[in-house]
């Protein structure tokens, strides 16, 4: 059942529109087989997935961990799976992202080349738990900004790992090293009732799995950090969401929350889930942590919103919320 908790506003004349984000736990362990899983119609956390997605029916909705191939075509092959039950995307949209996109340098710092953390983004091979949108409107594709190259030393104010005055890896990983471990989007979607609306989307890292210089750390709040330069810079006046899986909960956890919570704070963006746990990790740590967010810009109104969890597809809960434009 969809959790609610309604902001009491009166509904408008124009629909609502519901945007959602959701860590589907879909990727794989090697470049086709989520397309050959798909395919076959019979995977039952596939098939969990799509029951979630049903359930929320969303206009718009963001997923992570869905492996990329290069034409995307497991994406249209899980969009059009969840046609034939009734639940209709004519419009996807899916890039490259940095997982299991090798560098061709020691990025771990363990003295061996190739391994999957030696990829732009943890990942076993190109394409492994990338992001992707389904949406019921059409994706502007030629206004879309990807900030997956982005090298990590140029982000402002950044935390790169440095020990007495050297980079961690040496100045050829610093020269390289990109931020995104999978990708920051800013993606405008042109909406019947509400004109256009951006999303702003990523994937972080995880603020573990590595050694005292902290890399996955302070690249995790690096990559939160993003959004704050980039809002500090923005001038469009389309109103926006900014949804995905930081990694990072706020008050539990491991990890640096500062920017996290600068986000959660800052004053273009509203924050109806408030401190709800998203996802399920095993216990008793990390235990369940807040990782997952959807925060509308205050450009709109918060009609509803809402949680799913389901088990069988994930250890994460879809996010949704229902928006209008705000009074001006």
């Amino acid at each position: 059942m969809l959790a609610l908790a309604c902001a009491g506003a009166p509904v408008l004349a124009a629909d609502p529109l519901r945007v959602a984000t959701f860590h589907t736990d879909l990727s794989r362990k090697g470049p086709g087989l989520l397309l050959r899983d798909i395919a076959r119609g019979d995977d039952p956390a596939i098939t969990a997935v799509q029951d979630t997605l049903i359930e929320a029916d969303a206009d718009i909705i963001v997923l992570q961990d869905f492996d990329h191939d290069l034409r995307g075509t497991a994406l249209a092959a899980f969009a059009d799976a969840l046609a034939v039950r009734g639940l209709s995307y004519p419009h996807r949209f899916t890039r490259p992202g940095n997982a299991g996109r090798q560098s061709g340098l020691d990025l771990n710092g363990n003295g061996r080349f190739g391994d999957a953390d030696d990829a732009h983004g943890y990942g076993r091979f190109s394409g492994a738990g990338a992001m992707a949108i389904l949406s019921r409107y059409p994706v502007l594709e030629d206004g879309v900004e990807d900030y997956t190259a982005l090298l990590w030393r140029d982000l402002a104010g950044n935390i790169y790992p440095v020990e007495n005055g050297v980079p961690f890896g040496g100045a050829d990983v610093h020269a390289n090293h990109r931020l995104s471990s999978k990708g920051h989007w800013v993606v405008p979607v042109a909406t019947p009732d509400h004109g256009t609306v951006r999303l702003m989307t990523f994937h972080a890292t995880p603020p573990v799995f590595d050694g005292p210089e902290d890399r996955n750390g302070r690249r995790n709040h690096d990559e939160a950090a993003f959004w704050n330069d980039y809002l500090a810079r923005d001038t469009s006046p389309a109103p926006f969401v900014l949804l995905g899986d930081a990694n990072m909960d706020p008050e539990r956890g491991q990890g640096r929350p500062e920017a996290i919570r600068a986000l959660l704070t800052h004053p273009r963006l509203q924050d109806p889930f408030a401190n709800t746990p998203t996802a399920d990790f095993k216990d008793p740590v990390p235990g369940n942590l807040r990782v997952d967010y959807l925060l509308p810009s205050t450009d709109w109104r918060v009609l509803d919103f809402g949680t799913l969890r389901n088990a069988q597809a994930s250890r994460h809960s879809l996010l949704w919320v229902d928006i209008v434009p705000r009074d001006p």
